[in-house]
């Protein structure tokens, strides 16, 4: 069921920045004919709320480029990345879209599961982030901060713009996503280990 995947990518794409999924449904919404949010989630493309999304998406590129800053800003963005991605799940998967005409019956009615299955979705890439963050500006003297923010808000623009257009190519793009995140948390362990050992050694 494409209307499945596209809230799953949408909430997949909370995890990496909250506020890139929903401004885009919201201006997606306003602006063109791709999205057509259902009433309960009409809200979203209200120009106040825009305008808050803006704000908060600036802020967090900002601070999220930061070293040390980054991590507390994860840690704060553990309940709000979860609350994000269960709103997107719900709002999106409940839309007519470019791809998604006819959403089901059981996602466009008010059940709460949407937006509990969206929050534990969200959480995956959130964790995978928030743990791999840390070691990374360690490893790299805070210099892999800015580039490992920019790469995850370009995969967040990227999925949830294929989310809404194209759901089956952004489940391939997610599972990417997903894939490179886990790769450099293993590497960064592996360097941190690494570095434990050559530390370790006695000095010659």
């Amino acid at each position: 069921m494409l209307e499945i995947i596209t809230g799953v990518v949408l909430a997949a794409s909370a995890g990496l920045n909250a506020y890139i999924p929903l401004l885009g449904l919201g201006l997606l919404s306003r602006f063109t004919e791709w999205v057509a949010l259902p009433s309960g989630w009409s809200w979203i493309e209200n120009e106040w709320c825009l305008g808050i999304l803006g704000v908060l998406l600036v802020f967090e590129m900002l601070v999220d480029k930061v070293p040390a800053l980054d991590s507390v800003n994860d840690v704060l963005h553990t309940v709000i990345r979860p609350a994000s991605g269960g709103m997107v799940f719900s709002a999106g998967a409940g839309s007519d879209t470019v791809a998604v005409a006819d959403p089901a019956a059981f996602i466009t009615s008010a059940e709460v599961w949407p937006v509990v299955l969206g929050a534990c979705i969200a959480l995956i890439p959130h964790a995978l982030k928030a743990i791999a963050r840390p070691i990374l500006n360690i490893l790299t003297a805070g210099a892999g901060a800015a580039v490992a923010s920019a790469f995850e808000d370009l995969g967040a623009v990227v999925l949830t713009v294929l989310a809404v257009v194209a759901p089956l190519v952004a489940l391939v793009v997610l599972g990417l996503v997903i894939a490179l995140l886990v790769r450099r948390l293993q590497r960064a362990l592996r360097d941190r280990r690494e570095r434990a050992a050559l530390n370790a050694q006695p000095a010659a």
